[in-house]
């Protein structure tokens, strides 16, 4: 095994893993009752339709209360939905130190920047595989700004 960890100029923080659900009170007897998951937060958006549970390992549960990593977060859309083609996983999410300058120097390396950080918070890029891979800005969001806050998306993220 390789390790680039000396290459990487820009700190970050594993944040969660989210897969997409249908049934929800048996995704979480699967993930929590019998692979010993435990459900540390639960969100409802009644105006999008969806609720987001948080689950950590038993081991990572003082970590996780404190700042919601590492984490798997189940996201259940309330109206049915075909989940074919491996829409059901969503998302690797990172939190970076600088949203602006990494989202750069992965443009300058080539890499697609599917969701632009034009909040100043958020981002989205694909692996090579497709893996959608979130960015987060640590804290606060960075001030909006160019060339970020007027770039379009470009494909799917």
């Amino acid at each position: 095994m390789v390790d680039h960890s000396d290459e990487l100029e820009f700190q970050m923080h594993y944040l969660h893993t989210m897969v997409r659900c249908t049934d929800l009170d048996t995704t979480l007897d699967f993930f929590c009752d019998k692979l010993g998951l435990v459900e540390f937060r639960r969100f409802d958006n009644e105006g999008g339709r969806f609720t987001l549970v948080f689950l950590a390992a038993p081991g990572d549960m003082d970590q996780a209360n404190a700042t919601s990593a590492p984490a798997v977060e189940i996201t259940h859309n309330w109206d049915p939905e075909d989940y074919s083609g491996g829409r059901n996983f969503g998302h690797l999410a990172y939190a970076v130190d600088d949203i602006y300058a990494l989202c750069q120097s992965l443009l300058d390396k080539g890499v697609t920047i599917n969701r632009p950080p034009r909040d100043g918070y958020m981002a989205f890029v694909r692996s090579p595989d497709g893996i959608s891979v979130e960015l987060l800005q640590k804290g606060e969001p960075l001030e909006p700004c160019e060339p970020w806050q007027s770039m379009g998306n470009t494909g799917e993220w």
